[in-house]
Parts: structure tokens; C-alpha cells; sequence
């Protein structure tokens, strides 16, 4: 990075950090605001940062990577104002994550940094009471955290030995569901079996190196457009679509499987 850049972008920092100054202290909205108050709203920012990769609008992209880093500022504005931590805490730490994580940039580090620091070549020790799973987050959607269990699971060992067999576990759990679909089996029953179908096709997912919710999302937005589809091409004939048949509706359905890609 030449000089002129890194000027560019810690003077970039020190106006965002001054508007976060100013607006908290002036901004009746932004003065209230908590920790609590703030999270469903970075929430939906990264909803809105994950649409606009998906779409590949680059322009928009970076419109929701500044929102994400106004909340950063904010969360870290907050709990310096609660004595906790502040901005520079932040960047310093995952500064610190990534130099134990990466021993290469242990070369690059001065004398003085790793005093500072302390010793970063090895990560701290865990509480070899402390579950290994403790590093998963109770938030992550459902779909995502079942893959990071399995890679957690994998990393000591506990796991599949090929991809056969994950497939056949898969079959497996098909067979459970629908054994306990045509019992008439209580409605959570059915529930935990559905849930254990899932779960072995994330496992089989990871097997074959496919991300589950990528590929989910992809079906999820084709789904989309062939249905958009079927509504303009019904429109085009004078039709509404939920007047038709399903069989009429499938005709559309398997032209719009036709067209698309």
C-alpha cells in the first residue's frame, strides 16, 4: 500500500470517527441508540450486503460495506462510553487473531509490537474442559452452523471415512422420515427426523465440497426467476396466474425451465 493511499484511508477513518462524535452527541436518534437497540439493524445490513453480492453490484456493495463499518463504529462507540472497549481496541484485536493465525506476518512484525503483544506465535490455550464446539455461534441460520459442527467434528477426527457412506446415511434418514410420516408419528417426531435428514445432506454437501447455502440460495433465486417467468407469460395471454389449473400452470412452469437458464 503506497503512503498516499494509507493517508487517504486513516483520514477517511478520522471523519467517520468524528461524525460518530458529532451525531451522537447532536443526534436525538442516534444519541439513544444502545447495543441492543442497533443489532436487528445490522442485521438487516448484512442482509442487504449478502443481496448485493449476489447480484454482483459492486456499487452497491460498497454502499453496504460502509453501513457494516458505521455499525462497527457505533457498537465500538457505545461501549467505550461504557468504558469496555473503543474502535482502536477492535482493530487491534483482530489485528492480533490474524498475526496468531498467519505465522507468516510474524516476520514482518517489529521487536516492539510482539512485547507489546505478547508472545502470538501461539494461539492462547483453551480450557481443556471447555466444549470444542463452545467457538460456534448460537445465531448462525440454522443450515450454516450444522456445517460448521461437521468441520469442527472433522478437524478431531469424527467423521464420515468417504463419501459413500454419508450418502447412504442420507438414505437412511429418508427412509426414518418416511416410516415415521406413514405411522401417523406426533408432529415433533416427525419434526426431529426432518431435522436429521437435513443435517446428513449437509454432511454429504461437505463431502462433495458444495457450500449448503450457497447452493440453497442459488435454487432459492432460480425458483424466483422461473416463477417471474411463469406470471409474465401468463400476463402475455390474458391469464392470472393463480386462476389456472396446475396443470396450466405447469406448462409455463416447464417452458420457463425451457428459456431460462
Amino acid at each position: 500500500m503506497t503512503n498516499l493511499t494509507a493517508d487517504k484511508n486513516v483520514k477517511a477513518l478520522q471523519r467517520l470517527l468524528s461524525i460518530m462524535e458529532e451525531l451522537r452527541e447532536q443526534c436525538p436518534w442516534n444519541s439513544k441508540q444502545t447495543l441492543e437497540s442497533l443489532r436487528h439493524l445490522t442485521i438487516g445490513k448484512t442482509d442487504e450486503l449478502s443481496e448485493a453480492i449476489l447480484a454482483g453490484n459492486l456499487e452497491a456493495l460498497k454502499q453496504k460495506l460502509g453501513d457494516l463499518i458505521w455499525h462497527v463504529v457505533f457498537y465500538s462507540k457505545i461501549a467505550a462510553e461504557q468504558n469496555a472497549f473503543d474502535i482502536g481496541d477492535v482493530i487491534n484485536g483482530v489485528c492480533d487473531k490474524l498475526v496468531v493465525h498467519h505465522p507468516p506476518l510474524h516476520t514482518v512484525a517489529s521487536e516492539a509490537e510482539s512485547q507489546h503483544h505478547g508472545n502470538l506465535s501461539t494461539p492462547p490455550e483453551k480450557d481443556p474442559n471447555q466444549s470444542l464446539l463452545v467457538d460456534i455461534q448460537a445465531s448462525l441460520p440454522a443450515l450454516i452452523k450444522a456445517l460448521r459442527i461437521q468441520e469442527q467434528a472433522h478437524r478431531i477426527g469424527f467423521d464420515w471415512p468417504n463419501q459413500a457412506e454419508v450418502w447412504e446415511k442420507v438414505e437412511e434418514e429418508i427412509r426414518e422420515l418416511k416410516q415415521c410420516q406413514e405411522a401417523g408419528h406426533p408432529q415433533a417426531q416427525l419434526e426431529n427426523e426432518w431435522g436429521d435428514l437435513l443435517f446428513s445432506l449437509v454432511n454429504y454437501a461437505r463431502f462433495i465440497h458444495i457450500n449448503p447455502e450457497s447452493a440453497l440460495e442459488q435454487a432459492n433465486r432460480k425458483f424466483i426467476k422461473r416463477f417471474h417467468y411463469m406470471e409474465q407469460a401468463a400476463q402475455r395471454d390474458g391469464k392470472n396466474l393463480p386462476d389456472l389449473s396446475l396443470a396450466e400452470m405447469d406448462t409455463y412452469w416447464e417452458a420457463a425451465k425451457k428459456n431460462l437458464n
